[in-house]
């Protein structure tokens, strides 16, 4: 039995394979974000206690013995450890925005773009970057007691193995401090955020990821662990993406569109980011956006209506949604992904006394399909798509989102990130894993010529409605710096 371990934003799962690749159990358990003033933060030991209970759970229902686990885990925020792994403060998410009036600083006077011409990664207020240098200002006793700044699944791993030094891996560490073409962190880059003086907190890149043994919390005492890659990369793997060309979109609660590739052009728009793979020289070009699932979720509970009732809501209403369009920008901290603007925000517009719950539904669903489809002709995308994510769950939805992307879906559904996690474990520790096997698609869903066509009319008009809003909010912003007092 090989076990895959994925610690995300607001689930935990662990998942048990057998050597075919076939799923033989999931366990899950749901973590809390805390949400207050644009700040987002997790309980560290919430987090690593729902690791232990979900493997736990999952060794009590498959009593196979385990052979190799592989960790992966939610990228970006800030986990300030002790020597021992043990928190110093509650972790900030990803997904926390704090820093964005930093982040607007460093957009104005260059520094932004600075980092992305270096490194490949486009900052945003989430990442670690931003959140050091906010932390550093305004909390820097946390910072002083801390032995390191990790990543989530870098905390997990030394709390599970009871490694004496906690390390990360090259695919965390891409953003924003890992220069691509050395695989070592940029010094420069943390010159040019102020963070030189904070540069121990930076943990030691393991390359390849690091390997340890379990010391008998949740998995038995003696089972040999990875750490990594995280969990975009890792659901790459655990989807078959590896061929320059081919793209991985994940319908989650982040929308993230990845492209492999063995190029590097930090030219062009700062977006997104490269990151480095257990391979030297080949990389995926990534373009996260904030908002995926996360989107409809919140249409869903404004309405009132159930995730099962999506499929027969789609059907209800045609492709347009009868006018109802939706701009899905609805993360706190804005948008980083084809492009970086901390203060966009979702937009709803056509509705009149006559839109129904069925074409807001509909509406949500199509502006998503749109940013994905931003997103990934950004990336480069030439080959093969695959989607997994939550998304994939609503047949409904995967044809529509076919159709705007107006190319066939190798649809790959269940744990693909704990999957990933645990071909490369394989990879890593020499064990023969058939791989096209592990990584083969649920479905294939092909896209309808005539509606392919009606959303790429559609599309065109999404981006002119973008540009529109990313303009008014630029004006806007400029009209408040004119009349703002001292304290904004």
């Amino acid at each position: 039995m090989y076990v895959g371990i994925d610690v995300g934003t607001s689930i935990v799962k662990a998942a048990a394979f057998d050597g075919t690749g076939r799923e033989l159990a999931v366990e899950a358990r749901p973590v809390r974000l805390d949400l207050h003033g644009g700040r987002v933060e997790q309980d560290m030991e919430e987090v690593y206690g729902a690791v232990v209970s979900v493997l736990d759970e999952l060794t009590a229902r498959v009593a196979e013995p385990v052979e190799l686990a592989g960790l992966t885990g939610q990228g970006d925020g800030v986990w300030l450890v002790d020597a021992d792994g043990r928190p110093v403060r509650a972790a900030a998410s990803w997904m926390d925005g704090r820093a964005h009036e930093l982040l607007d600083r460093w957009l104005a006077d260059g520094t932004f773009e600075a980092v992305f011409r270096r490194t490949g990664s486009a900052m945003f207020p989430g990442c670690p970057g931003p959140l050091l240098a906010w932390l550093d200002r305004h909390e820097p006793k946390s910072l002083d007691a801390a032995a390191a700044a990790v990543y989530c699944k870098d905390m997990v791993f030394q709390r599970l193995t009871g490694a004496a030094r906690v390390t990360t891996d090259v695919s965390d560490a891409s953003m924003p401090f890992l220069d691509p073409r050395t695989r070592t962190y940029d010094e420069g880059v943390l010159e040019l955020l102020g963070l030189a003086h904070r540069r121990d907190l930076l943990a030691p890149v393991a390359d390849p990821i690091a390997v340890g043994r379990t010391r008998g919390e949740g998995l038995p005492p003696g089972v040999p662990v990875t750490n990594g890659p995280y969990d975009l990369p890792a659901s790459a793997l655990g989807a078959g993406v590896t061929s320059p060309g081919d793209g991985l979109l994940i319908v989650g609660t982040c929308l993230a569109a990845l492209v492999a590739t063995t190029d590097l052009d930090l030219s062009g728009e700062p977006a997104g980011l490269y990151i480095s793979t257990d391979r030297p020289g080949h990389r995926l070009r990534a373009l996260p956006a904030m908002v995926g699932t996360a989107a409809l979720d919140w249409v869903l509970s404004t309405t009132g209506v159930r995730h099962e009732e999506v499929d027969g809501l789609l059907a209800e209403t045609p492709p347009g949604a009868h006018g109802v369009r939706v701009l899905p920008y609805f993360a706190p901290s804005g948008e980083r992904a084809p492009f970086v603007d901390p203060h966009l925000r979702a937009e709803l517009t056509g509705v009149c006394l006559e839109s129904t719950r069925a074409d807001l539904v509909r509406a949500v669903c199509e502006g998503i399909g749109y940013a994905a489809r931003h997103c990934l002709e950004a990336a480069g995308l030439t080959g093969s798509l695959a989607v997994c994510g939550g998304g994939t769950r609503s047949p409904a939805w995967m044809r529509l989102l076919a159709d705007v992307l107006g190319r066939p879906l190798r649809v790959v559904e269940g744990e693909v990130g704990a999957r990933g996690a645990v071909l490369a474990a394989a990879e890593r520790h020499g064990v023969p894993l058939d791989a096209p096997a592990w990584t083969r698609p649920t479905t294939i869903v092909e896209p309808d010529a005539r509606r392919a066509a009606y959303y790429a009319e559609g599309y065109a008009e999404h981006l002119d409605r973008l540009t529109q809003a990313r303009g008014r909010g630029g004006r806007e912003r400029a009209a408040g710096s004119r009349t703002a007092g001292p304290f904004g």
